[in-house]
């Protein structure tokens, strides 16, 4: 158990989270949205609703990790709720992609960013990448919340400035801007493509429920845990309408439909070429705390995980300090393979499908809570947050699997990859015993 000097305060905690949803999606995906949604209204009614399942997400992880303490997140709540099969399969999802993928996202999306310079930054500086960010988050607690808050700091005063700047300055009249505020919207939202887009703004918000994986490490759970998911959660859903915003205002649909750095082609138009390059180097440093907040809860649930299997039981030791740090390294080389083995796209969408899955069963535990369990939300009103989230995750999981068959058939071939090892472990673990119960007689 962690004593009080070992704990983190909610501050460190909501510092996870805003740096866990605040990365790769929200400077990568309104490009991918514009090649078939245009109007203004429907992009922030995306961004509006990925909010509004995010807040009601962390409500329902809220009341989970209150009441299931520890270490662990999804991997405890499915595991205690439904079978043991569920929470080996959510800890596998979860090394191999739910927070690998998005540390091989963010590193690659530092090096496109980064590629505004006369030097390519390819695949190998964004691995070189992963494992300095790694290395740091491998000697101490306190090391690597400092770390962690130092680069959550840069990102957050940089979405300020970018946002103040963005909204005070005048478009330019040469260039155009992408703003559409007819009423083609109700058309849009009637689209196929506009419950696809949907997936890109849920994984954009992925990581509200980050906190709730290392409860065991913050102080006060019962009150700092809500604090720091609700607050964060918050803070991000304005940031990402805002960001849109801007983007939409200081660059045409012609600059920003198809592409990944979207917000560098804003900045560029907004105030030169110079500016654009200082805003695409913020990007890539903002990024640095996505990597350190994916590696940090990642390693976390890995080592929860492990404890309980016999494959995965090297991964749960720590170091003298109670660092993960073989959890951590494993995370950087599963992230560091994705890197080598997919298109950016590619991954983005089977990493949003699975992580849609997923999230939706651990939610779907809260209906396992008496009422007496709860411990924030006592009205049975409270159902009324993973009734809706569920139900929008029904549609967007739909739309994706028959628009991106491949990308969703591969998500869920990890899945089946996973059940067979979870076989195979068992069968490992059964015969294991027995020679450790002879052991112990002799």
């Amino acid at each position: 158990m962690n004593t009080p000097s070992h704990q983190i305060g909610w501050k460190t905690a909501a510092a996870i989270v805003v740096s866990n949803m605040i990365g790769t999606g929200i400077f990568t995906t309104l490009g991918f949205q514009l090649s078939d949604i245009t109007n203004t209204y429907s992009i922030f009614l995306l961004w509006g609703i990925g909010g509004i399942l995010a807040l009601f997400g962390a409500f329902c992880y809220a009341e989970l990790g209150s009441h299931f303490k520890g270490n662990g997140g999804d991997f405890i709540y499915l595991k205690e709720t439904y079978h043991p099969l569920f929470g080996y399969l959510i800890s596998w999802i979860s090394l191999i992609i739910g927070f690998s993928s998005p540390v091989a996202l963010a590193a690659l999306a530092m090096s496109k960013y980064l590629s505004v310079f006369q030097y390519t930054f390819g695949n190998g500086f964004a691995i070189a990448a992963i494992f300095l960010v790694a290395a740091a988050l491998s000697f101490s607690l306190k090391a690597s919340s400092r770390f962690h808050n130092f680069f959550t700091l840069i990102k957050i005063t940089f979405i300020i400035v970018l946002v103040i700047l963005g909204v005070g300055l005048s478009e330019s009249d040469q260039i155009g801007n992408s703003l559409n505020f007819s009423d083609s919207w109700q058309n849009e939202i009637m689209l196929p493509a506009f419950a696809t887009s949907l997936v890109f703004v849920t994984y954009s918000y992925t990581g509200w429920n980050s906190a709730s994986y290392i409860a065991g490490e913050i102080k006060d759970v019962q009150k700092n845990l809500p604090k720091s998911l609700i607050i964060g959660t918050v803070f991000v859903t304005v940031s990402y309408i805002l960001v849109n915003y801007i983007m939409l205002k200081h660059a045409s649909v012609n600059q920003l439909a198809g592409k990944e750095d979207v917000m560098g082609e804003a900045a560029v138009n907004m105030l030169g070429s110079t500016f654009g390059k200082i805003v695409n180097i913020f990007i890539a440093l903002q990024l640095i705390a996505t990597i350190s907040g994916y590696l940090w809860v990642g390693s976390r649930l890995t080592q929860a995980f492990a404890k309980d299997t016999y494959l995965w039981k090297p991964l749960s030791t720590g170091n003298k300090k109670g660092i993960p740090v073989r959890a951590i390294f494993a995370h950087a080389v599963i992230a560091s393979v994705i890197i080598l083995t997919g298109s950016f796209k590619e991954i983005f969408v089977y990493t949003a499908f699975i992580l849609q899955l997923f999230a939706s069963l651990a939610i779907s535990t809260v209906f396992f809570l008496k009422k007496e369990d709860r411990k924030i939300f006592k009205s049975n009103a409270f159902y009324i947050f993973p009734t809706v989230f569920l139900l929008f995750s029904i549609y967007i999981l739909y739309f994706t699997l028959i628009h991106n068959p491949k990308e969703s058939f591969i998500g869920l071939g990890i899945v089946a990859v996973g059940i067979v090892l979870y076989l195979i472990d068992r069968k490992l673990s059964k015969r294991s015993k027995p020679e450790m119960d002879d052991s112990k007689s002799e």
